[in-house]
């Protein structure tokens, strides 16, 4: 297993007040090594999508803290969590998010303009296949063409971590299986660590490293041995 690189201890986290008082998480912990493909599986309702909230800075947990790096999220103020949101964190979504009056490569750009080290814009738009596309709008792209922008504008950030919420959720088996060796391909050429959300059980055949989640718990922390490729699977 890789050096630890994300920590997660003993993390809680609760919605509402009273008797609906809903226990999302109830005491996660693992680690992942920097790098790795690692893969939250589980049924709705396990926790994953606010687990990867939580991870990206955009929620705050109960209790229990994160760690990238060495660094506790909670121990930033507002604006210093805001900066490493901005230049370590990429976030790729089911829904695409792409400003409707930018192009392709202008709205990969924005990802670039948030970060120190940003990679070359023209390499992403060739690795993710857009660059005959990259003078189109988003309303002229089909979803998948809209979800490989939304990866380039997350990968060109270079970020350390690579946040992933079921980015095939919305796309048909053939297109998935081509996103999900497009961040396959991220995470080997750029080094990126990626973290999917999924409850896709086929996914985790591509992953170096799977936490499987049920009921705010986690259930298994495997790490895959003989991991297969994006192309290779099947569901």
């Amino acid at each position: 297993m890789k050096e630890s690189f994300l920590e997660i201890s003993e993390v809680k986290k609760s919605f509402g007040e009273g008797q609906a008082r809903q226990e999302v998480l109830r005491g996660m912990n693992f680690t992942v090594g920097k790098g790795e493909f690692c893969v939250l599986l589980g049924p709705s309702g396990s926790g994953k999508s606010t687990l990867l909230n939580i991870i990206g800075g955009i929620d705050t947990p109960d209790s229990g803290y994160v760690s990238i790096n060495g660094d506790k999220l909670e121990e930033m103020k507002e604006k210093e969590l805001t900066m490493y949101r901005r230049k370590h964190l990429g976030y790729v979504f089911q829904m695409y998010n792409l400003i409707p009056n930018l192009n392709v490569k202008e709205n990969i750009e924005v990802g670039a303009y948030l970060s120190d080290n940003p990679l070359d814009v023209e390499e992403v738009l060739t690795t993710l296949g857009l660059q005959d596309h990259k003078y189109k709008y988003p309303n002229q792209l089909s979803g998948g063409q809209q979800q490989r922008v939304s990866i380039g504008r997350a990968v060109v950030k270079n970020p350390d971590i690579l946040l992933c919420d079921e980015p095939t959720g919305a796309l048909d088996y053939k297109t998935s299986k081509e996103i999900l060796g497009l961040i396959e391909e991220c995470n080997s050429k750029f080094g990126s660590t990626v973290i999917m959300v999924t409850h896709n059980e086929a996914i985790k055949y591509m992953a170096d490293h799977v936490i499987k989640l049920r009921d705010g718990v986690v259930r298994h922390n495997d790490i895959n041995s003989e991991k297969i490729t994006a192309a290779e699977l099947e569901w």
